[in-house]
C-alpha cells in the first residue's frame, strides 16, 4: 500500500503529498504521458501489431535491466552484461545448430541442454565477477569492465569470429514462439519480473539486498553476510544475461559474435530512469520495468516518426543524466 493511501482525501493535494505522489507514481505518469504524445504523433503507434513489437523490443533489455537492478541496489554496477549476452548466446547456439560447419559443440543437442548451457555460462561469468568484487574488494566498475572485454574476447575465440546459424526450431521457439498469442520473449520477461518482484518484496533475501545497499556496515553488524550477498547479485545478473543472450539468438535465428554491444547502457538507463538509486538501497523492480518500457516506446515512436537513431542516443543519454540528477537531489534532501 502506498504511503498516501491512508490519508484523508482533503490532504491529498497538499505540497507534501504532491511530492509523495510524484515519488510513488511519477515514472508511471511519465510513461503514460510519453505514450499519449506518441499516439497523437503517429496513427500506427497504438495498433496491436506495433504494441506487440514494442513489447518484443523491450523484452531483452527488460530481462537485463532486472538483473542490473539487483546489482545497483547493492551499490554495484555491471558493465559486462552485453558481452555476456554474446558469449552465452553463441555458446548455447552451438549446442542447438543444425549446421555441420557451425556446430562447434557438435550440435544439435536436445533443446534443454542448450538452454542449460546458456544459463550456466551466464552464471559462471557472474560468479567470477562476484568473486572478484566481494572477496577481493575490487571496485565493481573495474571488475565488470574487465569481464566486458574478456567475455567479448571469449566469444570471438569460441566462435572463430563467425556467427552460428541454422538454429533448431525448438531453440528458436523461445524467441519466436507464442502462447495464446503472447510472444515467448514477453512471457519470459513477465516470469522474470514476477519472480524478481516476489524476491525483493516478500523474502528475507530481498530485505537483505536493500540493507546491504543502504548501509553495508550496519548490515554486517546486524549479522548479514555482505560478501555472500554481493556475490549472489552478480550471479543473478549473469544468469539473466545468459537468458537474454539465448532470447536474442533465438529471435534472430543465429548467434552473432558482435551481439549485445552497448546493451549494458540500455540496461543501466532503464534502472536509473525507473528510480533505482545508484547510491544503493532504494529502488523497485516495477520502476525498472517501466523504465525499460519508456526506452522501448521512445525508440519505437521515434522510428515511426522517421527520426534517425542518432537522436535516440542523444535522448537516451539526456534521460540517464536527468534521472541521476533527480536521484542526487533526492539524496541531498533538496
Amino acid at each position: 500500500m502506498s504511503s498516501i493511501d491512508n490519508k484523508p482525501a482533503s490532504t491529498w493535494f497538499s505540497s507534501d503529498n504532491r511530492r509523495l505522489i510524484i515519488q510513488e507514481y511519477g515514472i508511471f505518469l511519465a510513461f503514460l504521458l510519453l505514450a499519449f504524445i506518441l499516439s497523437l504523433s503517429n496513427e500506427y503507434f497504438l495498433t496491436p501489431g506495433n504494441i506487440s513489437n514494442v513489447l518484443l523490443q523491450t523484452s531483452i533489455n527488460g530481462v537485463l535491466a532486472i538483473g542490473m537492478t539487483f546489482v545497483i541496489l547493492t551499490r554495484g554496477i555491471d558493465l559486462s552484461v552485453g558481452s555476456v549476452v554474446a558469449l552465452a548466446g553463441i555458446v548455447s547456439a552451438s549446442f542447438a545448430t543444425t549446421s555441420a560447419t557451425a556446430g562447434i559443440a557438435g550440435g544439435p543437442y536436445p533443446f534443454y541442454v542448450a538452454l542449460a548451457i546458456g544459463i550456466l555460462v551466464g552464471l559462471a561469468c557472474g560468479a567470477l565477477v562476484g568473486l572478484i568484487v566481494s572477496r577481493f574488494a575490487v571496485p565493481a566498475f573495474v571488475a565488470t569492465l574487465g569481464m566486458l572485454s574478456a567475455a567479448r574476447g571469449a566469444t570471438l575465440i569460441y566462435g572463430g569470429g563467425k556467427p552460428v546459424p541454422a538454429l533448431t526450431p525448438e531453440f528458436r521457439w523461445i524467441g519466436t514462439g507464442n502462447i495464446l498469442g503472447i510472444p515467448m520473449p514477453v512471457i519470459l520477461l513477465a516470469i522474470v519480473f514476477a519472480v524478481s518482484w516476489w524476491v525483493l518484496t516478500r523474502t528475507r533475501y530481498g530485505r537483505y539486498i536493500y540493507a546491504v545497499g543502504g548501509n553495508p556496515h550496519a548490515a554486517k553488524t546486524s549479522g548479514i553476510n555482505v560478501t555472500r550477498m554481493k556475490f549472489s547479485v552478480y550471479m543473478i545478473s549473469g544468469g539473466l544475461s545468459g537468458l537474454a543472450g539465448m532470447m536474442l539468438s533465438a529471435r534472430t535465428g543465429s548467434a552473432l559474435p558482435q551481439a549485445g554491444i552497448a546493451y549494458e547502457l540500455d540496461a543501466i538507463a532503464a534502472v536509473v530512469i525507473g528510480g533505482t538509486s545508484l547510491s544503493g538501497g532504494v529502488g523497485r523492480v516495477t520502476g525498472t520495468l517501466i523504465g525499460a518500457l519508456i526506452i522501448g516506446v521512445m525508440n519505437n515512436g521515434l522510428d515511426l516518426m522517421g527520426i534517425q537513431s542518432y537522436y535516440q542516443q542523444v535522448l537516451k543519454g539526456a534521460l540517464i543524466v536527468g534521472a541521476v540528477m533527480l536521484d542526487q537531489k533526492r539524496n541531498q534532501g533538496l
